[in-house]
């Protein structure tokens, strides 16, 4: 890893005090920031850095002007001084971390969109086999009693006279009747 140049830079963004990591490697500049909560001390600011900086998520890389410049230490006190007066962070800082938060965004909508279609397919098989259950497929078989051939359900009206003589008698389920078969006795 051929890193230029880090640099950190904590602020207070009400209510929380912010850190904001600049990183350039190969004249890119990729970002991240951390949210500390309580205003740190230097020597939590040194251990949190130590400790976390490999687990940090940075933004994907920006290009940048890099400058090789010798600065007056007076100057770089004034600089550093402005710096800590002023709030926000750089324009390509600001930059980086909207493409962060886009992707992300990106990422937590992709997976979101697979949940929402995995829990509809879900509901339509549960829908499918509820109608196949339901459905009058094949168990519609028309039904022996007693001699008589019925379908799936009960008729609602009561047999014509003279029904009794013909050996089939085929009735819907609404209670109509479709087909009678007369046998002739010789």
């Amino acid at each position: 890893m051929d890193i230029d140049s880090t640099k950190l830079t904590v602020f207070f963004e009400a209510p929380f005090w912010i850190g904001v990591f600049e990183r350039i490697e190969r004249r890119k500049l990729s970002v991240c920031k951390v949210v500390f909560g309580a205003e740190p001390k230097d020597y939590e600011v040194w251990e949190y850095l130590l400790k976390n900086y490999s687990r940090l998520r940075f933004s994907p890389s920006v290009e940048t002007v890099v400058k090789k410049e010798s600065v007056n230490p007076k100057r770089l006190q004034r600089k550093i001084r402005k710096e800590t007066v002023a709030t926000g962070i750089g324009t390509k800082s600001q930059q980086a971390l909207q493409m962060q938060r886009e992707e992300n965004k990106l990422v937590r909508k992709a997976l979101s969109r697979k949940q929402l279609e995995a829990e509809k397919q879900r509901q339509f098989e549960l829908k499918q086999q509820k109608r196949k259950e339901k459905s009058i497929g094949a168990d519609n078989a028309p039904l022996l009693l007693s001699g008589r051939v019925w379908g799936r359900h009960a008729p609602t009206r009561s047999c014509p006279k003279g029904a009794g003589n013909f050996q089939e008698l085929k009735i819907c389920g609404h209670g109509t009747i479709l087909a009678l078969t007369k046998t002739h006795t010789f």
